[in-house]
């Protein structure tokens, strides 16, 4: 029986990283940490764009699991950072088993939060034979309203965040922000599009949790997380995120015979709690857990737990696949 554990694991070391070249210009920056022999689990962070850190790791028990952990093109320790040439979602997929293949992985349990459910679910969409199970956080099925509600009608809730956002731009380009930030996000000079990218992270730090959390909305003026949150969201969502026609819905029922839990805090102002619903329905196969307290982050306590005790349950249904 698996145990009913929900607070973080210890920090732990990687035991293998690396830069692996993906083209003639993007190089991705990967690690593995836990047991080399374990169930092999692949974490995916947010964004497009926010890169992921060593407290990542902590989601997962190191003594059962081979937690591989990458930052995708133009994000975090990957090179260039912030670049958007080829970086669409069907490059993603491909770099996936890119690493796959190169740790020489069957099939992985995958893990993604954000924008990494949405990763998670278009790999598993594109690769079903190389997945255990998901386990997914924040629902983002990048559609047309949920890139509406993020530049617009977070406003509603967060008009303070929301304000100090939109006014970073003249008042005739906030009919179409999308744009406005693009123009400046993708200008080369570093004292035009670092301010841009400042004020687009730190508007999403700052309604990314139910409870006003200055360490997260630190985190998210780091310059490094600026600029990747930034550009490449403002890339993805220009261009519909990349997405297959009729969007990750249409395609669930190539997945839908994998289990899969799904974890969305009521209040998430940055992915409402309807597009968990939304999957849910078009999976019912998949467990939903609605956290009654919680907004968006990982890190909100009633998230993190019912993460941790995904994890800790999924040891026994990937041991019964293997």
């Amino acid at each position: 029986m698996t145990s009913t554990r929900t607070e973080l694991f210890p920090d732990i070391e990687s035991h293998a990283s690396g830069r692996l070249a993906l083209d003639d210009r993007h190089v991705m920056y990967w690690e593995s940490s836990g047991n080399p022999a374990g169930v092999p689990v692949l974490f995916l962070h947010g964004g497009p764009g926010a890169g992921a850190s060593p407290a990542h790791r902590r989601f997962f028990d190191p003594d059962h699991y081979r937690i591989v952990i990458f930052d995708q093109r133009g994000a975090g320790r990957s090179e260039p950072l912030g670049d958007v040439v080829d970086n669409t979602t069907p490059h993603l997929v491909a770099d996936i088993e890119t690493l796959r293949e190169h740790l020489g992985i069957d099939r992985w349990f995958v893990f993604g939060g954000s924008w990494g459910s949405t990763l998670a679910l278009a790999y598993g969409i594109a690769h079903p034979d190389r997945c255990l199970g998901f386990v997914l956080r924040g629902i983002f099925l990048c559609r047309e309203s949920e890139i509406d509600w993020f530049l617009y009608g977070i406003r509603s809730v967060f008009p303070d965040a929301w304000q100090r956002f939109a006014s970073f731009v003249t008042a005739d380009e906030r009919g179409d922000l999308l744009t406005a930030f693009r123009r400046r996000l993708d200008d080369p000079d570093p004292a035009v599009h670092m301010p841009a990218a400042r004020r687009w992270s730190l508007y999403e730090g700052s309604c990314s949790t139910l409870l006003p959390n200055a360490a997260s909305i630190e985190h998210f003026g780091d310059d490094v997380v600026a600029l990747g949150l930034a550009r490449i969201e403002a890339h993805y969502f220009a261009h519909d995120s990349f997405l297959p026609v009729g969007g990750l819905l249409a395609h669930i029922a190539r997945i839908r015979h994998l289990p899969c839990v799904i974890v969305q805090g009521r209040y998430d102002m940055v992915c409402p709690a309807v597009s968990a619903f939304d999957l849910a329905a078009a999976w019912p196969e998949a467990e939903l857990h609605v956290v009654s307290d919680a907004g968006h982050s990982a890190w909100e306590p009633g998230i993190r737990a019912q993460l941790i005790a995904a994890t800790e349950r999924f040891k026994t249904i990937t041991k019964e696949q293997q």
